[in-house]
């Protein structure tokens, strides 16, 4: 859909055209062929921009030349708060509608209580390293913490192809401390392949606080989640992430190292403090229909533009 001979071929299938996500690969003249094949069909063009840096590209120039593309040409822009609109008004001198993102886990699954535990488990998921993690100072933080306070545990998460010698994500060196943590008693450590919806809603459910070893972002739809789950988050002071839900903060030095007391304070801020606060059924309904009818709203008025250009 973001090939310029997409839109050639499927412009009378639709009458908005909504960009989220998928265009990392996508170079800056071939997004302004996209823009230009929607605008020769004059058909409107919405962008909601969730990262103002991209947590897969090491390297902040390639994101930020492709939003120098997008967000000047969107006809409407959505984000998802009030500090990243504030960011894009200085940038780029554009008004983005502020929208919050909607539950991420079922209404089914997110009126369940949460079972009752009498540990206080901290989670650390590494995924599949992400450039914009930083995870080794993190748990090393975490399990000094951990083993202040009684009944505390510290579990770390990650994907099996950061142990597999033969994936291009192995990270050796990552792995072996991490076991040597765990052989230690510091933490247990859990090796996996990847989650689907349902285990990684159980993995979260089975945390009272998951860390985001993040060295930057913007949001985060793992908050969401955890949000809807009853599970308290602390998260780098890069970004927005507070502004999104509720959550703990932690930060980083001038010279962009780990500040250990902040993280600190944050995990004893959520013992001490349990349970997390928690999104309900009727909030997270409610807030979707509101979601919606802002959406429908915003595609009404750019369609009306749109006829009358």
């Amino acid at each position: 859909m973001l090939d310029p001979a997409w839109v050639e071929e499927h412009y009378g299938d639709f009458d908005v055209f909504h960009l989220h996500f998928g265009f990392d690969a996508q170079s800056p003249a071939q997004l302004t062929a996209l823009v230009d094949a929607l605008r020769r069909h004059e058909k409107p063009f919405v962008y909601t921009l969730h990262d103002l840096r991209n947590p897969h590209q090491p390297d902040p120039a390639i994101h930020d030349a492709a939003l120098d593309v997008i967000v000047p040409a969107a006809d409407r822009l959505v984000t998802l708060t009030a500090g990243a609109a504030r960011v894009i008004d200085d940038r780029w001198g554009r008004t983005a509608t502020v929208l919050p993102h909607p539950h991420v886990v079922e209404l089914p699954r997110l009126a369940q209580a949460r079972p009752h535990r009498d540990r206080f488990t901290i989670g650390v998921h590494a995924k599949s390293l992400r450039p914009n993690m930083s995870v080794l100072p993190v748990v090393r933080v975490l399990a000094e913490t951990a083993d202040e306070l009684v009944g505390a545990e510290l579990r770390v998460n990650i994907h099996r192809d950061v142990a597999d010698a033969a994936s291009p994500a192995h990270d050796p060196d990552l792995i072996n401390a991490l076991r040597a943590l765990a052989d230690r008693g510091r933490l247990s450590l859990h090796v996996h392949d990847y989650y689907d919806d349902e285990q990684l809603f159980d993995y979260l459910t089975s945390l009272d606080l998951s860390v985001l070893p993040y060295l930057f972002g913007t949001h985060s739809g793992w908050l969401e989640a955890c949000h809807d789950l009853g599970t308290a988050v602390a998260a780098p002071d890069c970004g927005f992430y507070a502004q999104q839900r509720p959550c703990l903060t932690y930060g980083h030095t001038q010279n962009g190292g780990l500040d250990e007391e902040s993280l600190r304070k944050a995990v004893l801020t959520a013992f001490e403090e349990r349970p997390a606060p928690r999104a309900t059924v009727r909030q997270r309904l409610q807030e979707r229909a509101d979601i919606a009818a802002a959406h429908r709203a915003l595609y009404d008025d750019v369609l009306r533009e749109a006829s009358c250009g």
